[in-house]
């Protein structure tokens, strides 16, 4: 009995753990907590700035979606007006939306209005769908206090053909030369924050799109912002454009920042400071008539995206703008560029 009582104990003696292996196992236990630990953030952080991506390229390609129909439906007709960007001294600067100009002939984002076969609404008819409409695309810069300031906005304003019956009594037939889109729809050509510039009509369709810009590629290989190879200034829009016979494609360029970069602008103690920083960085994106290349040879496909790039970096750089205004660079490096070409050639003729 007392070998074999022994030897029991011997045995739960020797099935025990020592210090020593506790530690260890502590130690190793720690480890791959640690380790555990790093993968996770290392996982957070990489997946941080791809949902950032995934965010600013979901708004950029509806957008840019949204623009390719619009502009495949463009009336390409020679007895309708638009109102577009053209020479100095075409109608008024206001087709270069006016920026803050902090260099030299900056004029921020652009302006665009013209007559499309899609489907627009109209207020009197209780919202039924009319065959065309007037649309515009801007970038909201009138009013600080506007819930779209700083967002890009699009308009399509119902319309009908002229000498229509014009179902429901709307008020909105489309209209031939000599009228033009800004006398008849001033809201389609103004951003300045008066009764001109506020329409219902409009809807923001990128709220996080806070910059905007457009060129022309003409069939001669260039890209300017004259959308003739010839323009005569004694002479009307549409005769110079010719309905965009001298035109292949129509670039837009747009600036994206994600929703939660963008809240990181804000300082509830300067409560307008955010709008000013995202304003002060729009405006270090050249325009394109400042693009590289202009005035010393051939403008180069590029040169305006390239420029923008540049603009955000050195803010994510510097952690402010041109102007000294401060900018996280955390929100900078999460802002992308995007462009899209589109073309001229499946435009509408009837």
């Amino acid at each position: 009995m007392r070998k074999q009582s022994w030897t029991a104990a011997a045995q739960r003696k020797w099935h025990a753990f020592t210090l020593v292996e506790m530690l260890i196992s502590i130690v190793v236990l720690a480890l791959l907590i640690l380790l555990a630990t790093q993968v996770v953030n290392t996982t957070a952080t990489v997946a941080r700035p791809a949902n950032k991506h995934i965010d600013t390229d979901t708004e950029a390609r509806v957008v840019l979606d949204r623009m390719a129909l619009d502009f495949g439906k463009m009336l390409k007709r020679t007895d309708v007006d638009y109102y577009i960007k053209a020479p100095t001294g075409y109608r008024n600067p206001k087709s270069h939306g006016k920026g803050k100009k902090l260099q030299t002939g900056q004029v921020g984002s652009d302006q665009i209005a013209f007559f499309s076969q899609v489907p627009g609404y109209y207020p009197s008819s209780g919202g039924a769908p009319s065959p065309l409409s007037l649309v515009a695309y801007r970038v909201n810069s009138g009013s600080i206090t506007s819930a779209s300031y700083l967002k890009l906005e699009r308009m399509g304003k119902g319309l009908f053909w002229n000498g229509v019956t014009n179902p429901n009594n709307a008020p909105w037939p489309i209209v031939f030369t000599p009228l033009t889109i800004d006398a008849t729809w001033p809201t389609a050509t103004h951003n300045d924050g008066s009764a001109n510039s506020q329409d219902s009509d409009y809807e923001t369709i990128g709220p996080q799109v806070f910059r905007f810009e457009y060129y022309y590629l003409r069939k001669d290989g260039s890209i300017k912002d004259i959308p003739a190879i010839s323009w005569d200034l004694t002479k009307s829009t549409s005769v110079n454009l010719n309905a965009f016979s001298d035109v292949e494609a129509i670039a837009v360029v747009i600036a994206v920042i994600d929703p939660a970069s963008r809240s990181l602008l804000y300082d509830p103690s300067t409560p307008t400071d955010p709008w000013h920083r995202l304003f002060s960085l729009g405006s270090d994106m050249a325009d394109f008539k400042d693009a590289n290349g202009i005035g010393i040879g051939a403008q180069k496909v590029g040169d305006l995206e390239n420029q923008w790039n540049t603009a955000v970096h050195d803010a994510a750089t510097t952690g402010h703008t041109y102007d000294l205004s401060v900018f996280p660079p955390a929100a900078a490096s999460a802002i992308r560029i995007y462009n899209r070409y589109l073309d001229l050639k499946t435009l509408s003729s009837l």
